[in-house]
């Protein structure tokens, strides 16, 4: 008799093969993570240290039927692709975002969903198949987004020293597996692969160990997914009590004890609840700090040498990962660091990629104003982080002066991307969008491919290897 497999796996299972999403605004949000996802992706090809990772293995390789890259000309096998399309999007650490007891950015899973559909549409179609739609890879995408935002919502991994990229990698091989013509024996094989796979620890995210692994981690992650994917495919068996098993299972290791559990049903509650960073290449926890900071930029350049002391109040878990005053090596602890996004947007009145580097990272000024901070933790701000229907990332900062007076206290409690302010942000991330195509394509390419995304229908039920075979730039390589 064959063993019964652990019930998280089980109903995740059946979540991947059988549930059908109804919410248009799973789909509106879908349509739109999947765009900013590519906006990111698209800018980080300026970076040679991110485009030196994601060609070939082996270079000058062209995989026939493979995954084409975003803004390149590289054909990769699907592994590959998928390490290489999620380093584009995670490299900037500009794109969308899910903050629960555990945090992390669900639109790495784009990596896994764009290869994998890639990859197999091409295949389907020599078998004489219906080739994947758009729309199917937003289904995908938006149970991707739920897998790893509900595990999120229930278990921390980065308060026992690991990092999120593991939800990420099992959120992956699930949806990977699925599009690959996996059932339900299948994607219980790659999920239980997945769990028991070794767990990145969060050294390379933090002092005096942070650097670039932190943008491509999450590559790693769904790439594993993907190759774990492929072997269940293949017939590699699963393990039935992964997460439960005494001594050895996942819970017992990793949790010390504590259950793996999913604090609400699997449906589309993530992908309608998620954060899009629409202004600031800033770790999440901090971006309200940013725009607080932003209103008091004039006040803070007219009376910079009277500044005694600046008070920052915000969630639990900021202090826990961003509470940095330094020093820092380079901008991987820069875009991590509370203090140092304040600092900037109080001196230059806004925050790009360009003030974590230098010349501006050795402005003596940045130093001088961290100095002078004070970070707090306010618990009304930790409690409604957590609160299902609030979900706020609230901070608060103040500047206080040596003759007593003292600015506004400017509170911000909802960021720019949040789902409160949804409106408010799409106009935004559309010019996002606009600016990575210019940067990226010729501008006929670009205008084209801005319609398609933000104006037409007709993408929706476009096969989804034609779709990528669009984002193909034959001379960057």
């Amino acid at each position: 008799m064959a063993m019964k497999y652990d019930a998280v796996l089980e109903e995740i299972a059946e979540y991947v093969v059988s549930a059908r999403i109804e919410s248009e605004e799973a789909y509106r949000t879908a349509r739109l993570a999947l765009m900013d996802a590519l906006a990111c992706a698209l800018l980080a090809l300026q970076k040679p240290e991110c485009t030196k990772l994601i060609g070939p293995l082996v270079p000058g390789t062209v995989v026939p039927g493979g995954v084409r890259v975003p803004g390149t000309a590289h054909v990769v096998d699907p592994v590959q692709g998928a390490f290489a399309i999620t380093a584009l999007i995670r490299w900037l650490d500009y794109n969308d975002t899910w903050l629960a007891l555990e945090w992390g950015h669900p639109s790495d899973n784009f990596g896994a969903v764009l290869a994998v559909a890639d990859y197999r549409s091409q295949l389907r179609r020599r078998y004489g198949e219906q080739p994947y739609r758009v729309r199917d890879l937003l289904t995908a995408a938006i149970k991707a987004y739920e897998i790893q935002g509900v595990l999120a919502l229930g278990v921390s991994l980065n308060r026992r020293g690991f990092d999120h990229v593991h939800f990420v990698k099992v959120a992956s091989a699930a949806v990977a597996t699925h599009l690959l013509g996996g059932g339900r024996h299948e994607v219980l094989s790659a999920l239980s692969n997945a769990f028991i796979d070794g767990i990145a620890l969060r050294t390379y995210r933090h002092f005096p160990n942070t650097g670039p692994r932190k943008s491509w981690a999450a590559a790693e992650a769904t790439s594993r997914g993907v190759w774990l994917s492929m072997l269940a495919l293949q017939g590699e068996p699963g393990y039935p009590t992964a997460l439960s098993a005494p001594v050895w299972g996942f819970e017992t290791v990793v949790l010390g004890g504590e259950a793996v559990r999913l604090v609400r049903p699997l449906g589309s509650y993530v992908m309608e609840n998620v954060l899009f960073k629409v202004a600031y290449p800033a770790e999440f926890h901090g971006q309200t700090a940013v725009e607080a900071a932003l209103q008091l930029h004039p006040l803070a350049r007219e009376r910079y040498a009277d500044i005694e002391r600046i008070v920052i109040e915000t969630q639990e878990a900021a202090v826990r990962i961003i509470d940095k005053p330094g020093p820092f090596r380079n901008p991987a602890d820069r875009d991590h660091s509370l203090q140092y996004m304040t600092a900037v947007a109080l001196l230059y009145g806004e925050l790009t990629y360009a003030h974590y580097e230098e010349p501006i990272a050795s402005d003596p000024r940045i130093a001088e104003l961290i100095a002078r901070m004070q970070v707090r933790e306010n618990p009304d701000f930790s409690r409604d982080y957590l609160h299902p229907d609030k979900r706020s990332i609230a901070n608060a900062v103040q500047i206080f002066f040596r003759d007593g007076t003292a600015s506004e206290r400017v509170l911000v409690e909802y960021p720019l991307g949040h789902r409160r302010r949804r409106a408010e942000a799409q106009p935004l991330l559309q010019e996002k969008f606009r600016q990575a195509l210019s940067m990226a394509f010729p501008e006929r390419q670009a205008e084209r491919l801005f319609r398609l995304m933000v104006e037409g229908e007709e993408v929706l039920d476009m096969a989804a290897d034609s779709f990528l075979e669009l984002w193909v730039h034959p001379a960057r390589v």
